[in-house]
Formats: structure tokens, C-alpha cells, sequence
């Protein structure tokens, strides 16, 4: 592994003022935002509707479909949307069309009532969450494909962009949507959820005017390289018919990109970094998934949440994660990686103290501020990461199956975070102590692995 030059932080800060940078910020808070819509801003909605706390931890469920959307990455990565990809691009044209559906749901909730309804909810979310999946495939590889393949600080900048992309779409989105529900709420408007919604579809129109600005590389080459390895998998078969090509087309675009990232990595060590990403980022979704449910159990208004968890939070976030990005260049991704763990395991224990205390403006500020920096480092060393990882052949499907194995953890696993609540009797401080335990296996994983993992460091 090459030694990482020791530059200023000073120096190193002006790297986020490329211009590709501003791009990667738009593409993060594409990408971030609908999870506002299937996390805070649902959860809170059913919640208002009289839902317990095991349904709503249980329809998260719907955000398992990012821990599979590797599945159709390969699709992705080849298939060619009609009239967009020729007039946008390739990369482009997914985007706009996922955006589109999940506009089109937005409306549909904006006309459902989700006590009467709750299936039909659901499955709403659901199309959300499969739409916001898809284009994370297609946003996260126009997003590594801005940066050259040898500007790994450019990639560890461009990654911490893209953090405080998505969390400027996740928690400005979330101020919005918190803001708009309590303000229509005082008006007396009894629908005040589904007016939300509405605003809400209005950034994504926003959104959309800005995608038009961003370049996209030509598909050619990536064509190219992809048909060699259909030429490859055609070889094997004496018979040359129709059926034998659609076998080479299948086997190129799904098998490709794993036998790829095993071919590159070694079987024992490719299943070992699988394990550390689905293990790392347990713990904190656990928590993510009921602070929200949690803040407003112990007394915190809508306004309150808004405030502290969204607005203080995005400021914070921001902060750290640009300095998170400059900690990953200076010192490397491997040890972001085991402090970010640390950090992350440490914030957890403050909403402990939070839940074992009376209500406290000023801890609730604190235990939000630690918890939005813990987030924020991990997330932009763990982002830094994987993108080190995969093959600008298959950009697309390599980080969408690395980036949906860390999702499973966090979706799949954390689904019965209400339902683990409800067997601790309400008891939220010994929640979160254990919130902070799951941190552990991980750690202990990428301590084994860590001495054979190909990571080019420059």
C-alpha cells in the first residue's frame, strides 16, 4: 500500500471547490432525499394515525429493497431507456425516469388515508423505495464516474460530497416535510400529511431542472469492454442460435461483475469484506429507525425534531463530513474505517443518558450533534471505501452489490428495531446500550482482512 503525502488540511480543503464536486453534491441529495419519505416522514405519519411502534418498525421492511437492488444492477448498467439515453444519456435517463415514479407515488399518498389504507401505503412505499433503489444503482456510478480512475483524493473528496449530498436531501428534505406538517397541521387541515407530500413532489421537479447540468462519460467504451466479455462466455458454445445468445447476454451481465470482484479480491477475502459491510452499520440503524419514534415518546414536538434533529443536524453533518474526507486522505481509508466504528459505538450511549434522564433540550442537542458526526465519518469513510473497491467496468453493479449488502444489514436486521423496543418494555436506554454493542463484529472482521485487502491509496 503506497504511503498517503501528509498535506494540510488547508491544502487538501481545496480540492472540494472542483467543480465536479458541486455535481456529486446534487447527485447525493437526489439520492438521499426519498429516504425522508419512506423513513422519517412515513414513520411519523403512521404514528400521528394511531399505529403501534411494531408496525411501523415492520413496514420498514420496504427499505430491504435497496439490500437487493443489486439484483437488477446488471440491467441497469446495459439496458437503454427509449429516447431518454439517446437525448440525456445513459445514466441520465434512469434517473429521470425513477424520479418520475416516485413523483407519481407522492401524489398517490396525497389522496390515501393510511388508517383505512395502510396495505395500500405500504405498497406505495414500497414503489418508492424500488424506484429510489434503482436510481441509486445509476446515481452512484455517474457519481464515481466524475473522477478519474488513478484521483483517489479526488475520490475520497467526491465521497464525502456525495455524503453531505445525501444528507442535505435527507435532512433538508426532512425540515420541509416536518415544518409543513406542523404549520398545515395548526391551520386545521386534517390531510396535513398528504398536502406535504405534495410540497414535497415539488423538490423533486427542482431537482430534476439540476440532473440536466451534470455530464455523463461515453457509454462506448464501457459497451466495449462489456462485449468482450460476451465474447468470452459466446466461445464456450459450439452452436451459435438464439438461444445461446441470450445465455452470453445474461452471463455478461450478471455473472460479469461478481466473478470480476472475486477474480480481483480472492474468494476468502471478497467474502470477508461482504461480511464487514453487512455487519457495519447495524447498530446505527437500529437506531435511526426509532429515534424519530423515540423523540416524540418522550415529549419533543414536530418543531423540535425539525430543529434539532434536521437543521442543527444537516450543519453538523456537513461540517464533519468534509472534514471526514480530509481524515481519509491524510491518514487513510482502513483507519477511518475502525475509528469511524469507535465513534459510532461511543454517540449511542449518549441517547442512553438521554432516555435515563428528564426530558433535557440540551442533552436532546448533544446526543443529535454526536450522533450526526459519528454518521457523518462513518458514512464518508465507509462511501470512500467501496468505491475503492469496484471495477469502472461494471461501476454500477460492483458498488450496488456492495453498497445493497451494507443496506441489508441495516433494513433487514433493523426492521424489528420497534418490535426489540417493545421487548425491552419501552426501556430505551438499555435499547441504544445495545445499539452500540453491534458496532463490535464488524471491527473484529476488518481486523482480520485488513492486511490482504488491494486498496490503492495514492
Amino acid at each position: 500500500m503506497i504511503e498517503i503525502k501528509k498535506d494540510s488540511f488547508s491544502k487538501l480543503f481545496l480540492i472540494y471547490f472542483d467543480k465536479r464536486m458541486f455535481k456529486i453534491l446534487l447527485l447525493g441529495a437526489i439520492s438521499g432525499f426519498p429516504w425522508v419519505l419512506i423513513g422519517s416522514s412515513l414513520s411519523l405519519w403512521l404514528k400521528e394515525d394511531g399505529l403501534s411502534r411494531s408496525t411501523i418498525g415492520w413496514a420498514g421492511l420496504i427499505f430491504g429493497v435497496y439490500a437487493f437492488n443489486y439484483l437488477w444492477a446488471p440491467l441497469v448498467d446495459r439496458i437503454q431507456i427509449p429516447i431518454l439515453t439517446k437525448k440525456i444519456g445513459h445514466r441520465k435517463g434512469w434517473i429521470i425516469l425513477m424520479q418520475f415514479l416516485i413523483l407519481t407515488s407522492l401524489f398517490l399518498w396525497s389522496i390515501i388515508d393510511p388508517s383505512e389504507n395502510l396495505a395500500i401505503v405500504i405498497t406505495v412505499g414500497l414503489l418508492i423505495a424500488v424506484a429510489s433503489a434503482t436510481q441509486d444503482i445509476t446515481v452512484d456510478a455517474l457519481r464515481i464516474e466524475q473522477i478519474g480512475e488513478n484521483e483517489d483524493k479526488s475520490m475520497a473528496a467526491g465521497a464525502a460530497m456525495a455524503v453531505v449530498g445525501w444528507w442535505s436531501g435527507y435532512k433538508l428534505g426532512g425540515v420541509i416535510s416536518l415544518f409543513s406538517a406542523e404549520y398545515l397541521e395548526r391551520l386545521g387541515f386534517e390531510d396535513y400529511w398528504q398536502l406535504t407530500f405534495l410540497i414535497l413532489g415539488v423538490l423533486i421537479i427542482l431537482m430534476n431542472i439540476g440532473l440536466i447540468f451534470i455530464n455523463e462519460s461515453d457509454y462506448t467504451e464501457r459497451q466495449n469492454k462489456q462485449s468482450e466479455t460476451d465474447k468470452l462466455i459466446s466461445e464456450k458454445f459450439k452452436n451459435k442460435n438464439l438461444f445461446t445468445q441470450f445465455a452470453t447476454w445474461i452471463g455478461g451481465t450478471i455473472s460479469g461483475p461478481i466473478i470480476s470482484f472475486f477474480k480481483k479480491n480472492g474468494f476468502s477475502i471478497a467474502i470477508g469484506i461482504l461480511g464487514f459491510v453487512f455487519l457495519f452499520k447495524v447498530g446505527e440503524a437500529f437506531l435511526g429507525r426509532m429515534s424519530i419514534i423515540f423523540y416524540k415518546e418522550i415529549g419533543f414536538s414536530k418543531t423540535d425534531i425539525a430543529i434539532y434533529s434536521k437543521t442543527l443536524g444537516w450543519i453538523t453533518t456537513v461540517i464533519f463530513t468534509l472534514l471526514g474526507g480530509l481524515f481519509v486522505i491524510r491518514s487513510g481509508v482502513l483507519k477511518a474505517m475502525f475509528l469511524a466504528g469507535i465513534i459510532m459505538a461511543s454517540t449511542n450511549f449518549l441517547f442512553s443518558i438521554l432516555a435515563w434522564s428528564e426530558k433535557s433540550e440540551v442533552l436532546f442537542a448533544i446526543a443529535v450533534i454526536f450522533d450526526d458526526i459519528a454518521a457523518a465519518f462513518a458514512t464518508v469513510a465507509f462511501v470512500a471505501f467501496i468505491s475503492l473497491l469496484v471495477d469502472r467496468s461494471y461501476t454500477a453493479t460492483q458498488y450496488a452489490l456492495l453498497a445493497s449488502i451494507g443496506t441489508a444489514g441495516r433494513t433487514t436486521l433493523a426492521s424489528s428495531s420497534g418490535a426489540l423496543v417493545d421487548w425491552l418494555n419501552g426501556d430505551w436506554g438499555l435499547f441504544f446500550v445495545l445499539t452500540a454493542l453491534m458496532v463490535i463484529p464488524s471491527l473484529i472482521l476488518l481486523w482480520i482482512i485488513k492486511d490482504k485487502l488491494k486498496l490503492s491509496e495514492k
